[in-house]
C-alpha cells in the first residue's frame, strides 16, 4: 500500500520527539534530516523534499513550539499542515461546463490504466446524476476499443467508436456531437498512450484539444513509475496545460512519492487516485485525509464513505434489529461477509482507523480465499443449521466439512467465531458504534 514505508519511518521519528519533554534546535534539526531521508526513500522529488523540510524547520524552531508543554505534538501538527499544503490543500472536484456537454480528456503514457480509469470515472459521475458517454480515440492499441466497451458496459455507460475511422481527432469531434444529440452531459475521451518525446503523437493530442475544447485534461500517472512520472508530467503539462492528475495503482507501491511531488512540480492538483483493479476502486483525492493516514492518524471519513457506498442500509438496519433480538443467523452472516468484502481488503479498512499501526496489522491480512472458505462452510449447512447452529453435533460437522472441502476443526473454529461475534455485537449494537457502522460490525 502507498506510503507504508514512509508512514513507518515517520512514526518512529515522531515517537522519539514525543519522548522528549523539551525540544532543542539540535533535536529538530536531527528530526528534519531523518524526515528528508524518509521522503527521498519514498521517491519524493529531491527539491520538493528539501523545500518541504525547510518550511517545517522554520516553523518548528519558533518559540511557540520550543516552549510548548507538548513540543513533539506541535511538530507533528506542523508536518500534517505542510503535507496537506504540499498535496494541494483540499479536494479538487471535476469542473463542469456551464454549456454541456463537459468534455474530459484523459492522457498519459501506455500502460497507466487510462482505459479502465475512463470507465471508473464515468461510474463515479453517473452516481452523481450525470449522463456520461465514453469516446474511444485509441486507434493504435489492439482491442483498446473492445476493452473500453467492456468496462463501460459494466456501468451501463454508452461508448462511441468508429470502426472504419483511424483519425482520433475526427472521432473525438464526432463523439462530442453524438453526445449533444443524445443529451449526454459528460464526454470522457480515452486517448492512446504515448511518450512525451513523440512529437507526432503529442501534436495529435494538441489537435484533439483544439477540436473539442475540453473542460478537463487529466493526466493519468502510474504510481509505480516513480521519479520518471514527474518528468513526463511536466512535458504533458507544458504541451497541453492540463487541469489535473489521476494517479493509478497506488495500492501496489509502498512509496507513493509521485502523490507528494506532482502538485509542487506541475502546479496541477491530484483529483483522483486508483486504489485497486476493481471498477469501484477509483477515489476522489483528499489531501487532508491522505496526510492523516501518512501520519498514522487514520482516515475515518473515507472509511465511513466506503461503508455508505458498500452497505445496503436497509439490510444493515435489519441486522441491527436481529442482533438486538439475538436472532442473528449464519444466513445474515453471509450477507455481512459480502458487504464487508465490497468495502475492500480488511487490512486497508483497519489502516483507516486512528492509532492503528501498520506493523500491528502484519498478521491481520485476510486473503479472499479465507472468505470463500467461510462461505463454503455456511453453504454446506442445512437451512435449519444456519438458523440454529446449536443443533450442529459431531456427525453434522463431519458432513459440513466434507461438503465444503474443509476439516472439522475449521468448522469448529467458525462456529466459535460466530458465537463470539454475536456476543460482541450484542454489547455494542446501537450504543458505541457510529450510526454508519451499525449492523456491519
Amino acid at each position: 500500500m502507498a506510503f507504508d514505508n514512509l508512514k513507518d519511518k515517520l512514526s518512529d521519528i515522531f515517537k522519539n520527539l514525543k519522548r522528549k519533554g523539551k525540544l532543542t534546535e539540535a533535536d529538530v534539526k536531527l528530526a528534519m534530516r531523518e524526515i528528508r531521508v524518509a521522503l527521498l526513500e519514498a521517491d519524493v522529488n529531491f527539491k520538493v523534499a528539501k523545500d518541504f523540510v525547510k518550511s517545517i524547520s522554520e516553523k518548528a524552531v519558533g518559540a511557540e513550539v520550543m516552549e510548548s508543554l507538548t513540543p513533539g505534538q506541535q511538530v507533528i501538527k506542523i508536518v500534517n499542515e505542510e503535507l496537506c499544503t504540499l498535496m494541494g490543500g483540499e479536494n479538487q472536484k471535476i469542473n463542469f461546463s456551464d454549456n454541456p456537454p463537459t468534455v474530459i480528456m484523459l492522457v498519459g503514457l501506455q500502460g497507466t490504466g487510462k482505459t479502465t480509469t475512463c470507465a471508473k470515472l464515468s461510474g463515479i459521475l453517473k452516481k452523481q446524476g450525470k449522463r456520461p458517454m465514453l469516446v474511444a480515440c485509441d486507434v493504435y492499441r489492439p482491442a483498446a476499443v473492445k476493452q473500453l466497451c467492456t468496462v463501460g458496459g459494466s456501468f451501463d455507460v454508452p461508448v462511441y467508436y468508429e470502426e472504419d475511422c483511424k483519425n482520433p481527432v475526427q472521432i473525438a469531434k464526432n463523439g462530442v456531437e453524438k453526445a449533444k444529440k443524445e443529451l449526454n452531459d459528460v464526454v470522457i475521451i480515452d486517448t492512446a498512450g504515448r511518450l512525451h518525446i513523440d512529437e507526432e503523437l503529442m501534436d495529435e493530442l494538441s489537435s484533439i484539444k483544439e477540436a473539442v475544447n475540453p473542460t478537463e485534461i487529466l493526466l493519468v500517472i502510474d504510481a509505480m513509475t516513480g521519479q520518471d512520472a514527474l518528468n513526463f508530467a511536466t512535458a504533458f503539462n507544458d504541451r497541453l496545460d492540463m487541469t489535473g492528475v489521476i494517479i493509478t495503482k497506488l495500492d501496489g507501491d509502498a512509496r507513493g512519492g509521485s502523490v507528494l511531488s506532482v502538485k509542487a512540480i506541475t502546479g496541477k492538483p491530484v483529483k483522483f487516485v486508483g486504489m485497486g483493479e476493481k471498477l469501484n476502486e477509483l477515489e476522489p483525492f483528499h489531501p487532508d485525509r491522505m496526510a492523516s493516514r501518512i501520519l498514522g492518524m487514520g482516515d475515518v471519513l473515507s472509511l465511513i464513505e466506503k461503508a455508505e457506498q458498500a452497505i445496503d442500509m436497509k439490510k444493515a438496519q435489519e441486522l441491527t434489529e436481529k442482533m438486538r433480538a439475538q436472532t442473528f443467523t449464519f444466513t445474515d452472516f453471509l450477507d455481512q461477509i459480502d458487504q464487508v468484502k465490497n468495502m475492500g481488503p480488511i487490512e486497508d479498512l483497519l489502516g483507516m482507523l486512528p492509532g492503528v499501526n501498520k506493523k500491528a496489522l502484519a498478521g491481520v491480512k485476510i486473503p479472499d480465499n479465507q472468505f470463500d472458505k467461510t462461505k463454503a462452510i455456511i453453504y454446506s449447512m442445512t437451512v435449519a443449521e444456519r438458523e440454529n447452529p446449536s443443533i450442529i453435533n459431531l456427525s453434522r460437522k463431519e458432513r459440513i466439512a466434507k461438503g465444503s472441502g474443509t476439516t472439522v476443526p475449521e468448522v469448529n473454529a467458525l462456529l466459535k467465531q460466530f458465537e463470539q461475534m454475536k456476543k460482541m455485537m450484542k454489547q455494542f449494537t446501537g450504543k458505541k458504534m457510529p450510526r454508519h457502522f451499525r449492523g456491519l460490525f
